[in-house]
């Protein structure tokens, strides 16, 4: 093809795409007509959403206060660890303010609530969560040690910390379920979910979980609203604290509800076990095996576990035919 032929080819195209462009503008304004139907959802208007991406900066900024020196790419000396925490806070204090402060007028103007002064509410709710970061730091010392003592193939409390999907989602939900019980809409729930979509582990920042909480592995994990969670208790991947099935009409009757399951002091719940429901009761001490389905309590000190299936051996001959 020679370059006259090419040039001419290529206005041909360019002619051809023409109509097709044409077309965007009428697309466009049947998609902004469909944001004022009322039937899909959108958030169009003058009141401010808060950002995901800034929910997310501010959780690995409360991380970077809660593990000091560990997530960092130069080194952290004690001389200067006054300077580096100031700093991280007042950033955390600014940002984590505004955020709150958006998620309260959103909250505010979208359900058509009494003014709580969002911007005041914002800010006070901010210093009163990390006013509790001193707290957290303590709670969390016993998680990482639940991990080291539970875990034989843990090497130290640092692999923990740097590593473990487990530490990284408790940590967010104790991050996100104390701004939950201090009634911040939206940012709780964005956070757990975060820490969800990095770990596969599914905590709702509602749960109310105890001191040296370890879980191992964690993939698949899944822990519930209404969900109570005593002190030193041990989850292994797969494991379900969840609700009983619903009917289709029954959220808002039991949207306050207890729906999930109580686990008392000391329990081990081992990989693929299913228990659901609120008025479920796993009494302290007690071991419940592997893929164990339950909706019912069980007394302290009990051992749950499956009746082992019959196993078939069938052998191959040389073909690797069945004999």
């Amino acid at each position: 093809m020679n370059k006259q032929h090419a040039f001419d080819h290529c206005k041909t195209e360019i002619a051809a795409e023409l109509p097709f462009k044409e077309e965007v503008p009428g697309i466009v304004q049947k998609l902004a007509a469909s944001c004022s139907n009322g039937v899909c959802f959108d958030h169009v208007g003058p009141e401010p959403i808060p950002s995901k991406q800034a929910v997310v900066d501010i959780v690995e900024r409360v991380k970077r206060i809660l593990y000091p020196g560990y997530f960092l790419k130069g080194r952290l000396e004690k001389f200067n660890l006054d300077y580096y925490i100031g700093q991280e806070a007042t950033e955390l204090y600014e940002l984590m303010a505004e955020q709150v402060t958006l998620a309260l007028r959103h909250d505010c103007i979208r359900h058509d609530l009494p003014c709580v002064h969002c911007e005041e509410s914002g800010k006070r709710s901010t210093l009163t969560f990390m006013k509790y970061l001193p707290e957290l730091r303590l709670m969390l010392a016993t998680d990482v040690r639940a991990a080291y003592l539970g875990d034989p193939a843990s090497k130290s409390y640092d692999e923990i910390i740097f590593s473990y999907p487990g530490l990284f989602a408790i940590t967010v939900q104790r991050i996100a379920h104390h701004l939950w019980e201090h009634l911040i809409p939206l940012i709780p729930r964005i956070m757990t979910e975060y820490a969800h979509s990095v770990t596969g582990i599914d905590i709702h920042p509602g749960a109310h979980i105890g001191e040296s909480f370890f879980i191992d592995h964690g993939t698949g994990v899944v822990i519930g609203e209404t969900t109570e969670i005593g002190n030193r208790v041990r989850l292994y991947q797969g494991v379900t604290l969840g609700a009983l099935s619903l009917p289709r009409d029954a959220g808002e009757k039991l949207r306050d509800k207890k729906r999930h399951p109580t686990i008392e002091d000391d329990v081990i719940i081992y990989s693929g076990a299913t228990i659901l429901g609120g008025r479920t009761v796993i009494g302290a001490r007690s071991v419940i095996g592997g893929n164990v389905w339950l909706t019912e309590s069980v007394p302290p000190d009990s051992r749950v576990i499956l009746k082992t299936p019959e196993l078939i051996h069938i052998r191959k001959d040389a073909e690797g035919e069945r004999a």
